[in-house]
């Protein structure tokens, strides 16, 4: 796997970047998610980087015939109109494994909205486990694994992190690049 993952990344043009994080458990952040191109990106990087990952994905992306290959390609089904404490089933995943890396899209979209989902960061502080920032530079045609926020609770300022990060990572149409902010910075700055 790791071979073609090397070979489709080289015929993308892509560089690579980065390296996994030396923690077994982690919430790995996809951004920025522009196009339905980033999923076959950050499955040939995480080949690359020898990573098994379980990512989420809206149900409608587990339905026949392709179901079976989303779930083998690691897709952790979601349905986002139910009310089902995502964070929390997540949260107790990453617990209860040995080992984990959970990729989460955190625009939860290829197109644009307001604000990121926080989703990503109440997992990995409920969890207890640190955040890794992966990206895709269409700009560039880098791609990798940067740096580590291990989330303190303080979200505006774990925020600046991730926009200091993500500052000059531009999507394939940069256009549905959505603000890295999130809702609970807006509630921190009204209440």
């Amino acid at each position: 796997m790791r071979t073609l993952a090397n070979l489709l990344l080289r015929l993308g043009g892509w560089r690579i970047e980065g390296a996994p994080p030396d923690v077994s458990k982690y919430v790995l952040i996809a951004a920025p998610h522009t196009s339905n191109w980033d999923f076959i990106w950050v499955l040939s990087f995480a080949a690359h980087f020898g990573l098994k990952i379980r990512w989420i994905g809206k149900h409608t992306l587990f339905r026949w015939p392709f179901g079976w290959i989303m779930r083998r390609l690691g897709g952790v089904s979601i349905q986002r109109d139910r009310n089902q404490s995502l964070v929390k089933q997540m949260a107790d995943a990453l617990i209860a494994a040995d080992s984990m890396c959970l990729v989460v899209p955190v625009e939860g979209t290829r197109g644009y909205v307001t604000h990121w989902k926080s989703g990503f960061y109440h997992i990995a502080r409920t969890a207890g486990v640190p955040i890794a920032m992966s990206y895709l530079d269409y700009s560039r045609k880098v791609g990798g694994i940067g740096p580590v926020l291990v989330p303190s609770g303080d979200v505006r300022r774990d925020m600046d992190r991730l926009r200091a990060f993500y500052a000059d990572k531009i999507g394939k149409f940069p256009t549905k690049t959505s603000p890295i902010r999130l809702v609970e910075e807006d509630t921190v700055a009204t209440a």
